[in-house]
Parts: C-alpha cells; sequence; structure tokens
C-alpha cells in the first residue's frame, strides 16, 4: 500500500529541507499532498535557486515540472482549498510533516487556530491521533516557541528541529539538509541512506 503524506513549507528560512524532503518522499513511492504558505513562496524565491509563481495554475505547473517525475505522485493545493483530503479526518493522510515550520504555525496548530489550510491539517492531525512532525528553524527560540513546541508534543506531535550534526563530516550545505532530512526520513517509518546511521557505514550520496 503506498503511502500518503501531508507536506507542508511554511515561512520559516531553511524552505531548502522541505523541497529535499519532498524529493525523497516521492522517489520512494509516497503520494504527497502539497501545501505551500504564501511566505514560503517568498522564502523559496530568496533562499533556493527555484522560481515559484505566486499565481496558484503556475505554481501547479511549476511543481510538475520540478517534482512530477518521479515514483510518487505530489498533489498542490491552495491555502483555503476545503476540499483538500488534509482538511477532514475521514479523508487526511496518516502522516503530516511541517517542514520549516514557523513560529507563527506553530502557535497556530498548539492553539487550534485553523485560520488556513495548513493549521487545520495539522489540527486535524492532533484530532485525529495522526502522526504529525514540525521541523522548527529559529534560533533563539523564545518562551513562547518553547511553551508551544512542549504543548505540541504533550499532544502527540514530533518535534525536530533543523539542528544538523556534524558526526557524518558534512562536505556540503547539502550534506547538512540531508542530516534533518534523514532524521523526518526515520521518523516517518522510510529507509534513508542519506546519511549513516551511528555505528554503522553507508555510502554518501
Amino acid at each position: 500500500m503506498t503511502d500518503k503524506i501531508t507536506l507542508a513549507i511554511t515561512g520559516a528560512s531553511g524552505a531548502q529541507y522541505g523541497l529535499r524532503l519532498l524529493e525523497c518522499v516521492l522517489a520512494q513511492g509516497c503520494d504527497v499532498d502539497l501545501l505551500i504558505s504564501k511566505a514560503a513562496e517568498v522564502v523559496i524565491n530568496t533562499e533556493t535557486e527555484h522560481h515559484i509563481p505566486s499565481d496558484f495554475t503556475q505554481q501547479e505547473a511549476w511543481v510538475k515540472r520540478r517534482f512530477g517525475f518521479s515514483n510518487g505522485v505530489v498533489r498542490l493545493f491552495s491555502r483555503e482549498d476545503w476540499f483538500c483530503p488534509a482538511a477532514s479526518g475521514s479523508s487526511s493522510a496518516r502522516k503530516m510533516v511541517v517542514c520549516p515550520a514557523s513560529g507563527g504555525t506553530l502557535s497556530a496548530i498548539a492553539n487550534g487556530a485553523s485560520n488556513n489550510l495548513i493549521e487545520r491539517a495539522g489540527d486535524v492531525a492532533l484530532k485525529e491521533r495522526r502522526q504529525l512532525i514540525l521541523v522548527p528553524r529559529e534560533a533563539p527560540y523564545s518562551q513562547v516557541h518553547l511553551e508551544n513546541m512542549l504543548k505540541l508534543t504533550q499532544m502527540g506531535a514530533v518535534i525536530i528541529p533543523a539542528s544538523p550534526g556534524f558526526y557524518q563530516k558534512p562536505k556540503s550545505i547539502e550534506d547538512l539538509i540531508d542530516f534533518v532530512v534523514a532524521r523526518i526520513l526515520d521518523q516517518l517509518g522510510l529507509d534513508q541512506k542519506l546519511v549513516p546511521k551511528w555505528g554503522e557505514v553507508i555510502k554518501l550520496y
């Protein structure tokens, strides 16, 4: 049975983590419902070599060109498409990742705001007791951030800060990105050969 994942990319710095994760889960044959916030569009266009259009139809075409030729299927949903499967507990994926997760998104999901599709999808994941992984990329953390992360953890979410390790002796920015993505893949129960597991010798890609 094909794994289905909801992936939300929000406006925190570190869009590269979300885009690399999307590549990896699609390569493993997972189907992905993709949600991109307005702020994430700005970050992608600022931090990466990609240019994502602001028009939704053009965004769909961009996603298809960039990620459509893989083992899995990716579907892009607009920010207020309340017919997206992620908006309902009856049809949402059993796994959701917010990568990167902005402080505002952490707060909204922790407090059940549900003002847009990403926040609603996070709320659905929590209420249905489904897997929810949030990848904050912020420094330093304020008391508000920490309290929201604790609250989300107590509700069953998993927090994976975008804090790459160095024991694998990274040689590039891509290696640092892959370290964080590998941890997310581990939590999703997907095989990963991006980074050696502790005590193992695995060829780095």
